[in-house]
């Protein structure tokens, strides 16, 4: 070889610089197609030559730094609180307790540290000692990326609620590239707070005298007649029920009215005579009323006279009563207490639900449809009933066809079939009779059935009628095609004598076939009158 030089890679074409591969290498040997990639075109183009200055001397690398030395001291620390159930106390539903997390930065471990309040009764201090805290069942450990001002985590089953955070954690975060959430307020505990009002308290006495309303309104009470409709409900019915409101002392009580062979035991009471509250205090939802007596503390609004009208529901304990009516003595005091002069009493007698169409299920395509549907009329069906005077009047009568299968199938053009029309019970039977060498079985090819015509709804079927059959009538038996081709003699009897059961197309093909018959008879009797 004695040229050493490297392929032209650059060109012009009508002007413009083009870029072309090479097509031979060093010493004129011929390149294989795609052999040299384009990385490898980048590295020949872009290599610099180092004869002349050597090789590039690099730049020494910067000394590493481990984390524990980097983030040596550097700890976030976070302000946050959680919500701690107290179930035994009768004063404290819950307690807000304050703690700290601090995020170590140097091997991204955390602790939880409640300050210590001094005779709080809690054991305080350390809640969680420091260690990487798991975020999720996976394994991931909690980041410093996932803290932020105003979110929720949960550690070991608590969640903690993380309200502000001090300036360093928030300069660190921040040159992170981290936008920061607004801070929260501290929540504060319901019962300590409660601890630092003063104990004694001076209440100015109201104008309102017990005494008076106990003299004035003594044994008189207020009768309303309501109802309480819980028929939306699974089992729910209408239940009649009297509200007593006693006006000495605002109470409410609830009879139950009962009727005679209604089923249920004879309490007299559904709610015993006391105070009902109307509106309760945002943190009383959870006061045990099972258990204690709600007093004025848990309570906004009471249940009075005038929450009682003729015509308007009214929920009471979570039952929602409708009021219907009242005695003379409750109008007279609406009349003269609230000005209201007219109460008219509402209609709710019970009215009986409209009559239930009892619809048949649909036919499952077992046995017949008369047969099928006695099961939905007695819990022990019994087989449906039978015409017995068309039985004894067509007993023993049976029209014969003649049928040929209508098939695309070359074996089955010269089949024949014989059609049993049993007139006692509208029942179909077919026989094919057997052919020697055939190879087909003749015999039985249907059963005495009912054969419900094509294209009839299911829960309304029409059968076959001996009107249908005639010469060259098609009947469908369960998806098979047959064309009547004959009939024989008591057929035509049968037609003769019934001639409004048939069309006059069936008509007119027997016509036709008696034709045909004759036909060849008259030639045989002029053929011996020659003779």
């Amino acid at each position: 070889k004695t040229a050493f030089h490297r392929s032209q890679t650059l060109g012009y074409r009508n002007g413009y610089a083009i870029v072309r591969r090479p097509t031979v290498g060093i010493g004129g040997d011929r390149l294989q197609v795609n052999q040299l990639s384009q990385a490898e075109l980048d590295e020949l183009a872009n290599k610099a030559p180092i004869l002349t200055y050597g090789e590039p001397k690099q730049a020494p690398p910067a000394d590493f730094i481990p984390a524990h030395v980097a983030f040596d001291k550097k700890v976030l620390k976070f302000d946050a609180y959680f919500q701690e159930d107290v179930p035994i106390s009768t004063e404290e539903q819950y307690r807000i307790r304050q703690v700290n997390i601090y995020y170590y930065l140097e091997d991204d471990s955390m602790s939880v540290i409640e300050p210590v309040v001094e005779n709080s009764g809690i054991p305080q201090g350390k809640l969680i000692r420091r260690q990487r805290l798991a975020k999720n069942d996976v394994g991931d450990h909690y980041h410093w990326k996932d803290l932020n001002r105003g979110i929720n985590i949960t550690i070991y089953g608590k969640t903690f609620r993380i309200v502000d955070c001090d300036q360093f954690t928030q300069i660190f975060l921040e040159s992170q590239g981290i936008e920061l959430n607004p801070p929260e307020k501290m929540a504060l505990d319901p019962y300590t707070e409660l601890r630092k009002r003063p104990l004694r308290k001076y209440v100015t006495p109201s104008n309102f005298d017990q005494l008076k309303q106990f003299l004035t309104f003594d044994k008189q009470v207020l009768r309303f007649y309501a109802i309480w409709d819980d028929r939306d409900s699974m089992f729910g019915e209408c239940r009649a029920y009297i509200i007593h409101y006693y006006l000495m002392d605002d109470t409410v009580e609830i009879r139950e009215v009962h009727e005679r062979n209604d089923g249920r035991d004879p309490f007299p009471l559904l709610m015993n005579r006391q105070r009902m509250p109307k509106v309760l205090v945002e943190n009383a939802k959870n006061f045990p009323q099972c258990v204690l007596e709600i007093s004025d503390h848990e309570v906004l609004e009471w249940f009075t006279a005038k929450d009682f009208i003729v015509g308007k529901p009214l929920t009471i304990l979570g039952r929602t009563f409708f009021i219907y009516d009242c005695d003379p003595f409750t109008r007279q005091y609406y009349k003269e207490k609230f000005g209201i002069a007219d109460l008219p009493p509402v209609d709710v007698s019970k009215q009986e639900p409209p009559p239930v169409k009892q619809e048949l299920p649909p036919y499952n395509g077992y046995g017949l449809v008369e047969d099928s549907a006695q099961n939905c009329f007695a819990l022990i069906p019994k087989a449906p009933k039978k015409d017995v005077i068309k039985m004894l009047v067509n007993d023993n009568k049976v029209l014969r066809y003649l049928a040929a299968l209508e098939s695309p199938i070359p074996e089955d053009k010269n089949r024949r079939f014989i059609f049993s029309y049993f007139l006692a019970t509208d029942m179909i039977s077919i026989f094919e009779p057997p052919v020697r060498n055939s190879g087909i079985i003749g015999g039985k090819y249907l059963g005495r059935t009912r054969v419900v015509k094509p294209h009839s709804s299911v829960d309304n079927p029409i059968y076959y009628s001996p009107g249908d059959f005639f010469i060259g009538a098609v009947i469908e038996v369960f998806g098979h095609r047959f064309v009547i081709l004959d009939t024989d003699e008591y057929v035509l009897k049968y037609m003769e004598s019934n001639p409004a059961q048939y069309s006059p197309e069936a008509l007119s093909s027997v016509q036709s076939l008696i034709q045909k018959r004759e036909a060849p008879a008259s030639k045989l009797e002029k053929y011996l009158d020659c003779l």
